[in-house]
């Protein structure tokens, strides 16, 4: 079971149940998570029913007609519609994925929806994702090479290219930072405040095999910690709910290869 993270002492209430379908036969019913932090209310389920032949096939387009056609007070981030963002991530049944990329028949029954789990919650499907942007800020995500740079670009040999996008498309450069793993991995939930997770050491292997990058030493240095890298108990929550077919745990697990062999 999903746990959210709720105010102290406060439960999930039933809130409002909403029958916008007009007795169609392709009805369903969406389970929304409704939080506003500013009212001092609890949480609550909101329950809309709608006529699937008047949205798309996703749950983002579900979501989309709720908020324009039934309920404007509805909060959610979502952006590009093509799984490319990471926007849109959420709880879909009990899984964190992408609305925009999670075809709505694919769901039996109603379609849960929820914010991401154990973040905290700046207003129904939005997470407050403040923290883990500061993580990600922390491994300073960009290029450090000290030698002289070219007159034009830095190139790169297509192998040493297709180390970071992988020869499928599924390498650590194609991580879109939507935090459907760090949310979903158990040690994350318990160590957040200084495990990075998933996504972020994602990301910073992703720097370590950049053949253009110079800084390799020191970003080791950085994340040889107790408590940065080393809360990974390879658990594979993180690959297994990854929307892009990633493999965080094989990318920490190669951190720690790296910082063994270099004594």
């Amino acid at each position: 079971m999903v746990q959210l993270t709720l105010p102290k002492n406060s439960k999930i209430g039933q809130g409002r149940k909403i029958d916008a379908a007009n007795g169609a036969n392709g009805a369903r019913t969406f389970k929304i998570y409704r939080y506003d932090p500013e009212t001092g209310d609890n949480p609550r389920w909101d329950y809309f029913t709608i006529d699937l032949t008047k949205c798309g096939p996703m749950v983002l387009d579900a979501l989309l007609y709720i908020k324009n056609e039934i309920d404007p007070t509805l909060t959610m981030r979502r952006s590009c519609r093509e799984g490319i963002c990471g926007s849109c991530a959420m709880n879909i049944d009990g899984t964190n994925t992408l609305a925009c990329t999670k075809p709505i028949e694919d769901v039996r029954g109603e379609v849960r929806i929820a914010p991401l789990p154990h973040m905290p919650v700046l207003k129904d499907l939005a997470a407050d994702l403040d923290h883990i942007y500061a993580q990600y800020g922390s491994i300073e995500p960009w290029l450090k090479a000290g030698s002289p740079p070219p007159s034009r670009e830095r190139l790169q040999s297509p192998e040493d290219a297709d180390a970071l996008n992988g020869h499928d498309g599924h390498g650590p450069a194609a991580c879109i930072l939507c935090f459907c793993c760090s949310t979903g991995c158990p040690s994350y939930w318990w160590n957040g405040d200084r495990f990075l997770g998933p996504s972020i050491l994602l990301q910073a292997y992703r720097w370590l095999i950049d053949s253009r990058d110079e800084a390799a030493g020191e970003r080791l240095d950085a994340l040889e910690d107790p408590f940065k890298l080393y809360r990974c108990h390879t658990i594979m929550n993180c690959t297994n709910t990854c929307p892009k077919g990633l493999n965080p745990a094989e990318s920490i697990a190669e951190i720690k290869k790296m910082i063994a062999e270099r004594g």
